[in-house]
């Protein structure tokens, strides 16, 4: 990723203005047995507590990292009950990154925050039908299954 995706202007912005980035070598100890890193590139969204929400390990294109590190905020907003936050991620994930693959989980994960938000089902079902619609071979959309009998 130090080749192609990391030096993108895009990447170098976000990063910069949503995050703060520490690199630790897979055999940096005791750094990586405490987030049990086992291979690189792994990128964990961690809180400010230092909890972590959410974990990629492999490469990642230009056009997937920026859903994927908007998934782990929204994540760890979701995780910490901050439920209006955690919708800004992901709505802005699926705004910007429809095609990418976090947007499932971010469909998932935004019908379980209104409706954790709401106490309302209806968003559970919406989830589902979007899911179904857009992603039918998701492991999101598997997992929604439920919420289509709501």
């Amino acid at each position: 990723m130090d080749a192609v995706t990391y030096p993108d202007a895009k990447i170098i912005r976000f990063i910069t203005e949503n995050m703060i980035p520490l690199r630790v070598a897979f055999d940096a100890q005791p750094l990586s047995a405490d987030f049990n890193i086992k291979w690189t590139p792994a990128l964990i969204t961690l809180d400010p507590d230092g909890n972590e929400h959410h974990r990629t390990v492999g490469f990642l294109a230009v056009q997937d990292l920026i859903p994927s590190l908007l998934l782990g905020i929204g994540k760890s907003y979701f995780e910490t009950d901050q439920f209006d936050e955690a919708l800004g991620s992901l709505e802005r994930l699926l705004e910007k990154y429809p095609e990418s693959g976090s947007a499932p989980e971010a469909i998932f994960l935004r019908g379980v925050c209104r409706y954790k938000s709401t106490q309302k089902p209806e968003p559970l079902k919406a989830a589902y039908e979007q899911l179904t619609a857009e992603y039918p071979s998701s492991e999101w959309t598997k997992r929604a299954y439920p919420y289509r009998l709501l």
